[in-house]
């Protein structure tokens, strides 16, 4: 299974981004996904998410501004940073917890990790 992640890059305080995250492999079916963020010196946190049972959950500090989205058919999940400030800089990765076909284990993957940084 391999999550391939796109759409950071550098943006002005105010500004929008879309980060996207698609899934491949021989997955069966993913349980929850999400996006977790890292800032330099600082441990990762979570972004938004989707859990187990579909409802979602966004950082404080991101409510209002970011939306969380899926394309189930196409194993992918998506970000919409809106409003974006400086304080969201940081490493973007995409997290899916998921079933491979003929294993009966859930297992968690994270994506490569996509940069985006908010400045003027």
């Amino acid at each position: 299974v391999q999550l391939v992640e796109s759409g950071g890059g550098l943006v002005q305080p105010g500004g929008s981004l879309r980060l996207s995250c698609a899934a491949s492999g021989n997955i069966f079916s993913i349980n929850a996904m999400g996006w977790y963020r890292q800032a330099p010196g600082k441990q990762r946190e979570l972004a938004a998410v989707f859990t187990g049972g579909g409802s979602t959950i966004y950082a404080d500090s991101v409510k209002g501004r970011f939306t969380i989205s899926r394309d189930s058919a196409k194993n992918t999940v998506y970000l919409q940073m809106n409003s974006l400030k400086p304080e969201d800089t940081a490493v973007y990765y995409c997290n899916m917890d998921l079933y491979t076909s003929g294993d009966s284990v859930r297992k968690n993957y994270w994506g490569q990790g996509t940069q985006v940084t908010v400045s003027s």
